[in-house]
C-alpha cells in the first residue's frame, strides 16, 4: 500500500480530537463560569452596600439634616452620626458611606465618612456631581417607599462599584436625604482570575485523567482491534490476492467490529470463490469470442462480398455492404441471378442482436434464395417464405424484407416490400428522393398474410438504395437520429456517384454524425445502377 507523509494514524488524530475537545470545553466553561460568579458576586455586594444603607436611614434623624442642610452648622448630634458612619465603614468594608441631598444639577453633602487626610472625603456643604447614572436612580430613590435603587459602576474614577440609595424620612415622612454606600468590588475581578485559573488547573487535571482513561478505553475496544483489520488487508494486498484459503481475521469484541471483521472474512471468501470463477468465465469467454469471431466470418462469407459481383455484365453495377453492431448481425443483404435475365435483390433486418438473430438471419436468407430461385414473383417469394418462418417460431421473432426481380434487359423491377424501410431512388440528371411504396406486414408475422407488389423501371444512369433502419436511426451522444434527410442529403452530394462511392459516402457522413457514440444497430445498404449503353 502507498504511504506518504501527509498520513496520520488513528492513534494520534484521536488524541488530537480528545485534546481539541477539551480545550473547547474549556473555552466555552470558563466565560459561563465567570459570567455566572460575577453576577453572584455583583448580588451580594449589592445586597450588603443596601442593608447598611436601610439600616443608616433608620437610624439617622431626617429633622436634624434639614437643620444641617439649611444652617450648614455642625453640632454633637452630627459628630455622633459621623462617628457611627465611619465606624459602620470600617467594620464592614465599606469604600464610601455618606449621606447627600440630591440637588438638581449635584449633591449637597451632609455626612461622608472618611478618616482624618483620606483623599476624596467631603464635608458639610460640600457639592459634588454625579456619576455613572447617579443623577437618574439617586432621584428615583429619593422618594418614600421608593424601590430598590442598586447602581454598578466600572471606570477609572472609582473603580468598580456598587452603590445602594436609600430615603431617609423626616418626622413627617417627607425625604430629606439619602443614605448613599458604596462598596468597592475591585476584589471581584481578581477572585474571577483566582477562580478561573483555579477552574482552569481543576478541568485540565480532570480532563488529562479523563482523556488518558478514555484513551486507553478507546485503544481496547476500538485502535486494537482495527490494527488487526488493517495488518490482515495489508497481508491480503501483499499476497497479490493469492493464497486466500488460509486468510483469517479474528476479533472478538462482540460489537460492529466483530461483524465488520466477519463481514471482511465473509467477502474475502466470496472473493477467493469469484476468482476461481472468473478465470473459468474468462476462459469460456475467450473461447465463446474466438467462436463468435468464426460465426462472424462464416456470416460475413455468407454474403456476397467480391466486387464487382458480375464483371461480365455491363448492363449494371451493383455494391452492398453490411456493418453489424455486434460481433455478429442480424441484417443481411443479398443478390443473384434467377436467371440470365432476372437478378434478385434482397434487404432484410431480423428482429433482435447477436446470435439469436444471425441465426434467423441464416435461416431467413436460405429460405429466400431458395424460394426466389423457382421463379416466383416477389408478393409470391414473400408470402411462401412468410408461411415457413411462422412455423415453430417460439421465440416470436420476425424480419423485414425488401425483394426485387430487376430484369437486366428492360430495367424493369417488381418489388414487394415487408414492414422494410422506403427505397430511395435517382433518375439520371436529378437527386435521390425516397419511393413511397406501400409495406406489407413482417415475415414471420401473422401466417396467410397477403402481399403487394409494385414495379420501378431503371432507365440508363438511374441508381436504386436500399438500407436498414440501422442508417436513419443511428444515434450521436445527444440521442439524435441520423435521419432520412440527412441520408438524402449525403448522397445527393455527389448524385452521379457509382454505388460503391455511394455507400461509402453515406457510411462516412454517419460515422462523422454518431463520432464516438456506440452503434446500437446493424448498418446496412445496397444499391444497383442501370449503366449507361457505350
Amino acid at each position: 500500500m502507498k504511504k506518504t507523509g501527509r498520513n496520520l494514524r488513528l492513534q494520534p488524530k484521536l488524541m488530537l480530537g480528545l485534546v481539541a475537545m477539551a480545550a473547547l470545553l474549556m473555552l466555552v466553561l470558563t466565560p459561563i463560569i465567570s459570567r455566572i460568579y460575577r453576577g453572584h458576586m455583583e448580588e451580594f455586594y449589592s445586597d450588603l452596600a443596601f442593608d447598611q444603607a436601610s439600616i443608616a436611614s433608620n437610624v439617622i434623624d431626617g429633622d436634624s439634616i434639614e437643620k444641617y442642610y439649611i444652617t450648614g452648622e455642625k453640632d454633637d448630634y452630627y459628630e455622633e452620626v459621623r462617628q457611627y458612619l465611619l465606624t459602620v465603614k470600617h467594620e464592614m468594608g465599606l469604600t464610601y458611606f455618606y449621606v447627600v441631598v440630591p440637588q438638581k444639577e449635584d449633591m449637597y453633602y451632609i455626612w461622608d465618612a472618611g478618616d482624618p487626610g483620606e483623599a476624596g472625603v467631603c464635608d458639610l456643604g460640600d457639592a459634588d456631581a454625579y456619576y455613572g447614572g447617579g443623577n437618574e436612580l439617586m432621584h428615583a430613590a429619593f422618594a418614600p417607599d421608593a424601590d430598590r435603587v442598586i447602581l454598578i459602576t466600572n471606570n477609572e474614577e472609582y473603580g468598580y462599584l456598587a452603590s445602594a440609595y436609600v430615603a431617609i424620612l423626616d418626622s413627617a415622612g417627607k425625604p430629606v436625604a439619602l443614605a448613599s454606600v458604596d462598596i468597592s468590588m475591585d476584589m471581584v475581578n481578581d477572585q474571577i482570575r483566582q477562580l478561573i485559573l483555579t477552574s482552569l488547573l481543576v478541568v485540565c487535571s480532570v480532563l488529562a485523567i479523563s482523556i488518558v482513561a478514555y484513551y486507553f478505553y478507546i485503544r481496547h475496544i476500538l485502535i486494537r482491534p482495527l490494527g488487526t483489520l488493517h495488518q490482515a488487508t495489508g497481508k491480503l494486498v501483499q499476497s497479490n490476492l493469492e493464497n486466500l484459503d488460509d486468510f483469517r481475521v479474528d476479533i472478538g469484541t462482540g460489537d460492529e467490529l466483530q461483524e465488520l471483521a466477519q463481514a471482511f472474512q465473509y467477502m474475502t471468501t466470496e472473493l477467493r470463490d469469484y476468482i476461481q470463477n472468473l478465470a473459468s468465465v474468462t476462459a469460456e469467454k475467450e473461447r465463446i469470442g474466438a467462436e463468435l469471431d468464426v460465426a462472424a466470418h462464416i456470416q460475413a462469407s455468407m454474403l456476397p462480398c467480391i466486387f464487382p459481383a458480375f464483371p461480365e455484365r455491363p448492363e449494371f453495377d451493383i455494391y452492398a455492404s453490411m456493418t453489424p453492431a455486434k460481433e455478429v448481425g442480424g441484417d443481411f443483404y443479398d443478390f443473384f441471378l434467377v436467371d440470365d435475365d432476372h437478378l434478385a435483390l434482397v434487404i432484410a433486418d431480423v428482429s433482435g442482436k447477436g446470435v439469436p438473430a444471425a441465426l434467423f438471419m441464416v435461416i431467413a436468407r436460405t429460405l429466400l434464395k431458395n424460394v426466389a430461385q423457382t421463379g416466383l414473383s416477389p408478393k409470391e417469394i414473400l408470402e411462401t417464405v412468410n408461411n415457413q418462418l411462422c412455423e415453430n417460431n417460439d421465440e416470436g421473432m420476425f424480419v423485414t424484407v425488401w425483394l426485387g426481380i430487376y430484369e437486366i434487359s428492360t430495367g424493369r423491377i417488381i418489388a414487394s416490400n415487408a414492414g422494410h424501410e422506403q427505397p430511395a431512388l435517382r433518375r439520371e440528371g436529378g437527386a435521390f428522393e425516397l419511393v413511397r411504396d406501400r409495406h406489407g406486414l413482417v415475415l414471420a408475422g401473422v401466417k396467410n398474410f397477403r402481399y403487394r407488389e409494385y414495379e420501378l423501371t431503371l432507365d440508363p444512369g438511374d441508381t436504386l438504395f436500399v438500407y436498414t433502419d440501422g442508417v436513419t436511426e443511428a444515434t450521436d451522444a445527444g440521442l439524435t437520429l441520423y435521419g432520412t434527410e440527412r441520408m438524402l442529403e449525403a448522397m445527393n452530394r455527389c448524385p452521379e456517384a457509382e454505388p460503391e462511392q455511394l455507400l461509402h459516402m453515406v457510411k462516412d457522413d454517419i460515422d462523422r454524425f454518431v463520432a464516438d457514440a456506440p452503434q446500437f444497430d446493424d448498418i446496412t445498404m445496397l444499391s444497383i445502377q442501370r449503366r449507361k449503353s457505350c
